[in-house]
């Protein structure tokens, strides 16, 4: 039986292509949560008002990866101090959250910022939310596995 996990770790693109390389991630998909618009678009989540933080939602076999290694990957694809930003993207879309499914989820994702802020890896305090999981708004199609779809074009062979 497949489990869901929902991460938000700046721009949706390269963080749901580091999952998708994960053994025992089955499914990604990469959309909006965290905001008040009924039905928002990318637009509209770029623009602030909404609330929304771009995001990945995650579905994994347990049997083959848990949630624990979801984790490590979430503080290893992004840097969990900055708020509202990655790089050079700037906005509260940006921001670094973990959506929890689960009390187990909760109570995971707080040991895991406790034991990353330990681990002294990060250069300064971590940032990072967590929240109950909220609706997940698919984002548009073209944004699904943006770089799978712009390889040959990222990679000049089209």
């Amino acid at each position: 039986m497949a489990d869901i996990a929902t991460f938000a770790a700046g721009c949706f693109w390269g963080v749901e292509a580091a999952f998708r390389k994960i053994d025992g991630v089955t499914e990604t998909a990469v959309g909006y949560t965290g905001g008040s618009a009924a039905e928002p678009t990318y637009k509209d989540v770029c623009s602030g008002r909404t609330g929304h933080a771009e995001a990945v939602q995650v579905t994994y076999d347990p049997a083959k990866v848990s949630y624990a290694d979801l984790l490590a990957l979430f503080w290893a694809s992004h840097d969990p101090t900055t708020r509202d930003r990655q790089g050079p993207d700037v906005g509260s879309q940006y921001r670094s959250m973990i959506f929890f499914h689960s009390p187990e989820q909760e109570a995971a994702a707080r040991a895991s910022i406790a034991a990353e802020e330990e681990s002294g890896r990060q250069r300064g305090q971590i940032v990072t939310e967590i929240v109950p999981a909220a609706t997940f708004h698919m984002a548009e199609d073209y944004h699904q596995q943006y770089f799978e779809k712009r390889r040959g074009k990222l990679f000049g062979l089209f």
